[in-house]
């Protein structure tokens, strides 16, 4: 890894000296042989106006294909820089579904300006996939694929495909649709390489296929893509009529945007959109995390007022804020990890929320093992700083905060999908502050009944 870096780091200083002399063709030569995604990388790892200047040195067809794997940020960025016509040929030769995915990112004033350079036709294509709902399948796909009549030869199928391979975005899947555009079957193209020729489409056709609606959310494709190991999955209106595919590729961008939003959720941190860490100003990384913290303080207010309501029996046994701070962690570590596992597992689809009470017996039996475990570690702490009653309370209340803590953090995903919102909010400084506030006053009532001291209040 370190190589790679030091290679890349070699390469950008060698770009940089390149064309800050002017040396254009030797820049050109330098990244020629290289793949888009690489140079897309490099160009992000050189100040604007190199990066600008080396963009526009790339052959129109592979500038096209750099351009596509840049963030919509970057896209935007260059795009200011260029006249109306290099924009012009950089917007047609982008992928209807990546020219979608750009327009979305932009504020409406940009994104008109730029509708205003495309054709009519494709203007009114992109109008039509901008009308899908956001994080909708609709907006993901893209409408161009290769579709076979039925009736139709091998021969003549294969034929049709060669002349349409420009037009699809993959070969690697035929559809077969009617007259009316209704989708019948997906082939693999494999099947028409090794079927005869005057054997008809018909012939190969077993009627089963996976298809989804276009106004399904994003994330339904990526589950089907996942579960079923498709290539492309195709996109139907209410009547059955093909629309459009999504591809693979981006089932994998929503698939890694939609992991990073729930470990961002999970941090009780906001989304920095596409915007990478790296990148990302101050100002944002301060206005996506003080929201949560600021409301966090709060709640762990009342962590203070539940001690305040034990100060008699804390005043009697000292030996017990030795503890605390042990015993109420590991509650919330507890409680984190549940909710991490039970989120992550709703996510991929692994578990739904009507399995809770199989889920729920399950983990119960686990935290049980885990307190049992932890109490017998914590005993022998409790013995010696303590004596053997506080030995007892600290063990008591171990099992009992980290059962607390793991059924918490277990349940609260399944709550917040009932109510329709997104398990990832269960994050882990929220399940820990809960678990904070429950494990005080559990700690404190059980050193209070078990040294047989009133409770204040």
């Amino acid at each position: 890894m370190a190589e790679v870096q030091e290679e890349t780091t070699e390469l950008v200083d060698e770009l940089a000296r390149l064309l800050e002399e002017r040396r254009w063709n030797q820049a050109r030569e330098t990244v020629a042989d290289l793949p888009e995604q690489d140079i897309a990388e490099l160009l992000l790892e050189l100040e604007k106006a190199q990066r600008i200047f080396l963009f526009k040195l790339l052959p129109r067809s592979q500038a096209n294909e750099v351009f596509a794997y840049l963030t919509p940020e970057h896209q935007d960025a260059l795009l200011q820089d260029m006249t109306d016509d290099e924009t012009r040929e950089i917007l047609a030769g982008l992928t209807p579904d990546d020219r979608t995915a750009l327009f979305q990112e932009l504020p409406a004033p940009a994104t008109q300006r730029l509708m205003e350079l495309l054709p009519l036709g494709e203007r009114r294509r992109a109008q039509q996939l901008l009308g899908y709902p956001e994080e909708s399948v609709g907006r993901l796909m893209t409408p161009e694929y290769i579709s076979v009549r039925p009736d139709w030869t091998i021969e003549q199928s294969l034929t049709h495909i060669r002349a349409q391979k420009e037009r699809g975005e993959t070969v690697n899947v035929i559809h077969v649709t009617d007259n009316r555009g209704r989708l019948l079957d997906v082939l693999s193209i494999r099947r028409f390489i090794l079927a005869e020729p005057d054997d008809t489409v018909d012939a190969l056709m077993d009627h089963h296929y996976i298809s989804i609606s276009a106004f399904e959310d994003r994330e339904k494709a990526v589950e089907l893509v996942q579960h079923y190991d498709l290539s492309a999955l195709p996109v139907v209106d209410s009547e059955g009529v093909l629309l459009g595919i999504v591809t693979l590729d981006d089932v994998m961008d929503v698939a890694e945007a939609e992991a990073t939003e729930d470990f961002h959720k999970l941090g009780s941190v906001g989304g920095t959109g596409t915007i990478s860490l790296r990148e990302a100003k101050p100002i944002l990384l301060y206005q996506r995390r003080v929201g949560w913290l600021v409301m966090l303080v709060f709640v762990n207010i009342f962590s203070g007022m539940a001690i305040a309501t034990f100060e008699e029996t804390i005043e009697a046994v000292m030996a017990l804020l030795f503890f605390l701070p042990l015993i109420i962690a590991s509650g919330g570590n507890a409680g984190t990890q549940s909710a991490t596992l039970m989120v992550r597992a709703m996510a991929t689809g692994d578990v739904r929320s009507s399995d809770w009470l199989k889920l729920w017996g399950k983990e119960l039996g686990v935290a049980l093992a885990l307190g049992i475990t932890m109490a017998a570690a914590v005993w022998g702490l409790g013995v010696w700083r303590g004596g053997l009653d506080v030995g007892y309370v600290v063990a008591i209340a171990m099992l009992s905060i980290v059962l607390m803590g793991s059924m918490f953090g277990m349940l609260l995903p399944i709550i917040l999908d009932k109510f329709k919102l997104d398990p990832a909010t269960a994050s882990a400084p929220l399940v820990t502050t809960l678990a904070d506030v429950g494990g005080i006053l559990i700690y404190f009532s059980i050193a209070t009944a078990f040294f047989s001291l009133p409770e204040v209040g």
